[in-house]
């Protein structure tokens, strides 16, 4: 994605939008002081230039019966194109995986972060899914005891 010229409005829209997303077009305009009509373009271009990646609702896990997060560590057996495409296609398959990275600086290949109800949930996932993936070589789990911060905000002061 090539680079897009923000200016002030613009940043103050997005971080408006990141505090919250239901925000009215009227609601939006008057927080970050212009009319209607130019504050709903300036979305609708935010959206179009790929700034605004996409528009969602977040759940409480524990409202859903989701209580138990678990960030995973897996490592692969070889570092091949093709096996990290098999992984990455097939954990993105499973509705319990909220996050999926490739990372480095560790001695895992991916960490994942897992919502699933109980640990007898957790178990079936883990040894009916994750460990059957091609190329899993061993597998590290976290269990989340509390959130301290949970938030899907960019920071907007590099902007």
């Amino acid at each position: 994605m090539a680079s897009v010229l923000l200016d002030r409005l613009d940043i103050k829209i997005l971080r408006e939008l990141q505090n919250d997303g239901s925000l009215s077009n009227q609601e939006l305009a008057e927080r970050v002081g212009l009319t209607a009509a130019p504050c709903s373009r300036r979305v609708k271009q935010l959206v179009e230039n790929g700034v605004i990646d996409e528009w969602v609702v977040r759940l409480n896990d524990r409202a859903v019966k989701l209580a138990l997060l678990v960030i995973l560590h897996i490592r692969m057996d070889q570092h091949t194109q093709e096996r990290f495409e098999t992984f990455e296609k097939t954990v993105s398959q499973f509705e319990e995986v909220m996050e999926c990275y490739l990372i480095t600086g560790h001695e895992a290949d991916y960490q994942l972060k897992v919502a699933v109800p109980d640990m007898d949930h957790y178990h079936d996932f883990l040894l009916g899914k994750i460990t059957r993936i091609a190329g899993v070589s061993g597998v590290t789990s976290a269990f989340v005891m509390r959130k301290v911060l949970d938030s899907t905000r960019l920071p907007l002061k590099y902007v």
